[in-house]
């Protein structure tokens, strides 16, 4: 395909540990209090960024945000210096320091929602960052989400952003992870399809009832009305409410999609056929054909989905024409996924090859290989226009692995985030960052 989609990976950060911070992640929940390595997480996620590079794919990295976020600490009247702020907190909730110490910003596919140049009616890719509103430990991040993602797609001739939602429950927006866009070329016109959980200000007919629906229709319109998008080529659909409250928090735990090709479980959307109909004839009308790819119940159950994280995996286009599926080491170890996905691979579809990544830190936190990644599809003027230092190659893979042998502990539980050595460490490394990336001072530490 012509132009180019960019998988920009969020970099594990130094205070990443196992919260058990986000309800309706099962992960997340069952590993609370296990010992982490940051360090270890960390090199499994440049790993993956600096293979895919090597294979040829468009690979950047985005940086850790600040943590512990003594602001918001201050914010709530805890004052003095920052051990003084970092001791009062633990005194008072372990847990509240470890919300605000959350590394949960790797997980760049809710930074932002990302339409690019071909789509928007003005002719320039739009980011709108994620309000992450459902979450205490994620609401925090957008202002500097937004800091980064306007330094490393800094040309306003090409770039547009804009700031989060509101933070209120009924602009729920949880980013990419609930957006698809098909299309015959990252360069061409597509369609843009956005999966919410529930409305907004209405109740819905259909809800989950167990875990929350994070993204509302209400914010996913608003969005897509910011991002000057031709409404004959924009869809929203509504996530199964089943799928969620078997803890597919994410469209992109049931769904995940490339060019024409949708890669899916039987129960991910409601009126599953309709939505496809409707693809179906918008994509025709841009001379594309739309390629589903249904996986049924009764080969992968939506546990195991949950599981081995089948769906929150990256399908990359080759110069070949094929597809690439990238896919976590637990899906290789659960033996009827496997062999689903070996019988897709040999099946002559579009996905003829399979890469397994071992990214066990992320994922005993809830975070798979598309938790990682956030998709900029861009021609060839844009990706010229984008921070050239953020983006992957041998000698960056090399600096950036020295960088984390230099800064990074090996091991991390919630009693460690009080110590006020570890923030100092977490500044130092992140100016070091800033200076590797040439992203200038993004962060409220060197402002």
């Amino acid at each position: 395909m012509s132009g180019y989609e960019a998988n920009f990976d969020g970099l594990v950060g130094l205070t990443h540990h196992y919260a058990g911070l986000s309800f309706g992640n099962e992960a997340s929940t069952r590993n609370q209090r296990a010992v982490a390595n940051p360090r270890l997480a960390a090199k499994q996620g440049l790993l993956k960024m600096h293979q895919l590079a090597a294979l040829g794919f468009k690979q950047g990295v985005l940086p850790p945000h600040e943590r512990p976020h003594l602001a918001t600490l201050r914010q709530m009247g805890f004052h003095g210096g920052d051990a003084a702020v970092l001791a009062q907190a633990n005194a008072y909730s372990p847990h509240l320091l470890s919300t605000l110490s959350s590394a949960s910003a790797m997980w760049v596919a809710n930074a932002a929602t990302v339409s690019p140049s071909a789509d928007s009616a003005d002719g320039r890719v739009h980011f709108t960052v994620a309000n992450l509103n459902n979450k205490f430990h994620r609401a925090i991040e957008a202002p500097t989400t937004s800091a980064i993602l306007r330094a490393t797609f800094a040309d306003r001739q090409h770039f547009v952003h804009h700031a989060a939602l509101p933070q209120v429950a009924s602009l729920g927006d949880e980013g990419a992870a609930n957006h698809n866009r098909f299309c015959a070329a990252y360069d061409r016109p597509g369609v843009q399809l956005f999966v919410y959980g529930r409305e907004g200000l209405t109740a819905g007919e259909h809800e989950p009832v167990r875990y929350p629906a994070r993204q509302t229709r209400l914010a996913s319109e608003a969005v897509a009305r910011l991002h000057q998008l031709d409404a004959t080529r924009t869809l929203f659909v509504q996530q199964n409410p089943e799928a969620i409250d078997r803890g597919v928090f994410h469209n992109d735990v049931i769904a995940v999609s490339n060019g024409p090709v949708l890669f899916h479980h039987q129960q991910a959307f409601v009126n599953q056929a309709a939505v496809f109909d409707d693809l179906r004839r918008k994509l025709a009308d841009l001379e594309c054909e739309f390629q589903p790819i249904e996986v049924p119940q009764s080969r992968v159950s939506l546990d195991d989905a949950v599981a081995t994280y089948l769906f929150n995996s990256q399908l990359l286009s080759r110069t070949d024409g094929k597809m690439t599926i990238v896919v976590p080491e637990e899906s290789r170890q659960h033996a009827a996924v496997w062999h689903y996905l070996e019988e897709l691979r040999d099946s002559g579809g579009p996905i003829d090859e399979i890469a397994v990544f071992d990214l066990r830190e992320s994922m005993r936190n809830g975070g798979g290989p598309a938790c990682l990644r956030l998709r900029v599809a861009l021609n060839e003027q844009e990706l010229s226009a984008v921070n050239q230092a953020s983006l992957m190659d041998d000698k960056l893979f090399r600096r950036l692995n020295l960088w984390v042998d230099k800064h990074y502990r090996d091991r991390m539980q919630q009693e460690d985030l009080a110590d006020p050595q570890l923030l100092i460490e977490v500044r130092q490394a992140l100016d070091e960052l800033t200076q590797i990336l040439q992203l200038g001072s993004v962060y409220p530490f060197q402002q």
